[in-house]
């Protein structure tokens, strides 16, 4: 086969290559057949817009994991290539960059499983093609993916038209929104004792799951649902909208997206429409969750989170591996990771592990590790959020299902509580 490189503009992130680029068909290490050899885990995030931040931090601390395990997995080489899914002109993740960085990913040589993605939207188009790769599945395991359909009855044809092979190929180590919707609107009820409240959600995969789980759960708690209405990203103002949300009376505002789809000004307009968020609550999911921009306005002020996971505060306060990487990593970079999900990022990239030191090297093989016998463990002493961890051979979604409510105060989102989930 032609190994004909291809050359595509990179940024530098932690001293990696971060790209959306490929090269040719893959199988697997250089040399697994004499014992070792190279091999490379792709990571895919949003590099531009809002979530920078966030994904370099979490390319940051997956490659501060592999340094302090000297980059093996068995008899394994491991290193990173990091491929930008978003674009400067959108300023968040793109279609057709997701598209294209799918057959990159399948197309270079060394690549043998993907760490990523941010974005649920973006997942669905990476997800299929590498289940299809000829020399595959090519396995993908997302740290912060929450959209229930990737892995289990959603909307329809859910999960199915993911693994067109007929094989399973994405596994996630994150709780999903039908749990989280659900905490959301179980805290307005009984913690905010919220009666009336409206939902906006940003037209995409994720805020229109993560809305629609909220949406179910706040009619089981008695909670009046006003509306499920998409907001239009596109929209300069939304004082119009707010204005004709305002005649209902809500007290309590749902944001089911993510803060790149314009959610600062959405934010401004209701605060400058409906009163601050002590009158009319605002509760958002983790897609507004580690957004310096976000976190600095002061119409945010008094939001409430939730983050389908354990934030780093409460990983630190707990000790163990996280707490010890959290340390390493403020050393290294001066502060704490710009979000929690950079250690959902080194959990995933310790499932990938895991699957290529039991396997002979392939792709094929490392995915069967996941989706064969007792699949992957991780055990509480080694995992970096503390507690076992589990992938599901049948669904790849993960036994450890937690979500943590957050405040945003003083600029800060600060831990409110652990939410029990079901």
């Amino acid at each position: 086969m032609s190994r004909t490189a291809k050359i595509f503009a990179t940024v530098a992130v932690a001293g990696l290559a971060v790209s959306a680029c490929g090269g040719n068909a893959s199988g697997g290490a250089d040399d697994s057949s004499s014992g070792g050899g190279t091999l490379v885990i792709g990571v895919d995030l949003p590099l531009q817009g809002a979530s920078k931040d966030a994904s370099e931090a979490t390319v940051n601390a997956m490659q501060l994991y592999l340094d302090q395990t000297g980059s093996k997995a068995g008899k394994y080489k491991v290193k990173l290539k990091v491929y930008d899914d978003s674009t400067a002109a959108k300023g968040a993740w793109d279609d057709a960059t997701c598209a294209k960085n799918a057959q990159d990913h399948v197309g270079n040589t060394e690549e043998v499983a993907v760490m990523g993605t941010y974005n649920s939207g973006c997942a669905q188009i990476i997800a299929p093609v590498l289940n299809q790769d000829p020399t595959g599945p090519m396995l993908m395991v997302s740290h912060a993916n929450t959209n229930p359909g990737l892995t289990k009855a959603w909307d329809s044809g859910e999960p199915e038209k993911y693994f067109p092979s007929g094989k399973r190929s994405y596994a996630r180590v994150i709780a999903t929104d039908d749990y989280q919707g659900a905490a959301g609107a179980q805290f307005a009820a009984k913690d905010l004792s919220a009666k009336k409240c409206y939902i906006l959600n940003d037209n995409q995969t994720y805020g229109q799951g993560v809305g629609k789980a909220f949406e179910e759960e706040a009619k089981k708690q008695g909670i009046k649902v006003l509306g499920n209405q998409a907001w239009d990203v596109k929209q300069p103002n939304y004082t119009a909208l707010f204005t004709s949300i305002k005649s209902t009376n809500p007290d309590c505002v749902y944001l089911a997206g993510i803060f790149d789809n314009n959610g600062g000004q959405l934010v401004k307009d209701k605060v400058k429409v409906l009163g601050d968020n002590s009158k009319v609550k605002l509760i958002a999911p983790d897609g507004f969750s580690g957004y310096p921009e976000f976190d600095g306005l002061a119409q945010a002020q008094g939001a409430y989170i939730t983050f389908a996971g354990l934030t780093a505060t409460t990983l630190r306060e707990d000790g163990g591996p996280g707490a010890k990487l959290l340390d390493a990593y403020k050393k290294k970079y001066g502060a704490d990771p710009a979000t929690s999900y950079a250690l959902y990022g080194v959990e995933a990239l310790q499932v990938i592990m895991q699957a290529i030191e039991k396997s002979d090297g392939t792709r094929k093989s490392i995915t069967e590790q996941v989706f064969s016998g007792s699949g992957i463990s991780i055990p509480a002493d080694k995992s970096i959020v503390g507690k076992k961890l589990d992938i599901s051979p049948k669904t790849g979604d993960v036994s450890v299902r937690d979500i943590s409510v957050l405040q945003l105060k003083d600029k800060e989102e600060k831990f409110l509580k652990p939410w029990p989930v079901s």
